[in-house]
């Protein structure tokens, strides 16, 4: 178990994904990775100035994907960044169909709200990998509302309802930006007597609501195992083992020598191979990133790595 400490009140943003984090440590570790490596890129990005408790939570982030990253080194999810995606985008998913078939059958069990909650925290931390396709931005953005306008139906008592809502008076030929559609919610809602919400998507910039309120009502719940149906709605999630072998690459080239000119007269450069050349390209590009979000040690690190390999032709990773 990572041995986190509590986070400060100004690192507030980050509590959900390490909770999250926590959560899947055992059951999947590459969530809980990933999770963690993004609450580090949003908590250095956080405050300029970092306090000693700050300090304190990401350095000990740091500490933690570190050793992961090097005890699970063959674990293509976490060693590789495209199949780490991959890995992310189906489980989230899988939540997301879990939560909106329990939704649709009115199957409002002790898992729903935070299957909601959990699928719109990944959709976050898939943003590590960079801008998400249409279809996650609009996943996101419905899972966090749902969370939220479920919690609040079931603690005000009232029946929430079902699939995307829409206005009355939206046209039937303009653009629905929920997931799926739904037969006639809105009707739906009138003739059951069901109170009536705006459409998430009609809703005005900022005025959604606190999705924090789901996670609150997820933790109120009783500590039920999550179960969901391993394959809803026939969804299979990525798995490496299972796919196909890649066709043989073609055998290294010859070795290329670094060009001593670059290092001057008196530094030593060894023969590398392109796999090699490229590997310190790598840290180079890794230090450049870690600059970025001003961690210096980070930055240290990686260039230390790139000229030890460069100078040894030794990976020291």
């Amino acid at each position: 178990m990572a041995n986190i400490p509590e986070c400060p009140p100004s690192l507030k943003s980050i509590q959900h994904y390490l909770k999250v984090a926590t959560e899947h440590e055992s059951r999947d570790p590459v969530i809980a990775y990933w999770c963690r490596l993004h609450a580090l890129q949003v908590g250095l990005k956080a405050t300029t100035k970092k306090t000693p408790e700050e300090t304190k939570v990401l350095m000990a982030l740091m500490d933690w994907l570190e050793e992961i990253k090097k005890s699970m080194k063959d674990n293509e999810a976490i060693s590789n960044e495209v199949a780490g995606q991959a890995h992310l985008e189906n489980y989230a998913l899988r939540l997301f169909l879990f939560a909106d078939k329990a939704d649709r059958e009115q199957n409002y069990g002790k898992n729903m709200v935070k299957a909601f909650y959990t699928a719109g925290m990944i959709y976050d931390v898939l943003t590590t990998f960079g801008d998400l396709t249409d279809e996650a931005v609009q996943n996101r953005k419905y899972a966090k509302w749902k969370a939220a306008y479920i919690h609040n139906c079931l603690k005000n008592g009232e029946a929430p309802v079902p699939g995307p809502i829409q206005d009355e008076e939206q046209d039937d030929d303009s653009e629905v930006t929920n997931p799926a559609p739904a037969s006639d919610p809105a009707a739906a809602a009138s003739a059951s007597g069901f109170p009536q919400v705006p459409a998430y998507s009609q809703l005005p910039p900022g005025s959604l609501p606190d999705p924090t309120l789901a996670m609150r009502a997820a933790s109120q719940l009783p500590n039920v195992p999550y179960t969901p149906d391993p394959n809803p709605g026939g969804f299979v999630p990525y798995d490496p083992a299972l796919q196909p072998a890649p066709a043989p690459a073609p055998g290294p080239g010859p070795a290329v020598a670094a060009p001593a000119s670059l290092y001057g007269d008196n530094t030593s450069a060894a023969q590398l191979t392109p796999d090699q050349i490229a590997k310190a390209q790598k840290y180079c590009k890794w230090a450049s990133s870690a600059l970025n979000y001003e961690d210096m040690k980070t930055a240290i690190t990686n260039l230390k790595n790139a000229l030890e390999l460069l100078q040894t032709g030794r990976d020291p990773a």
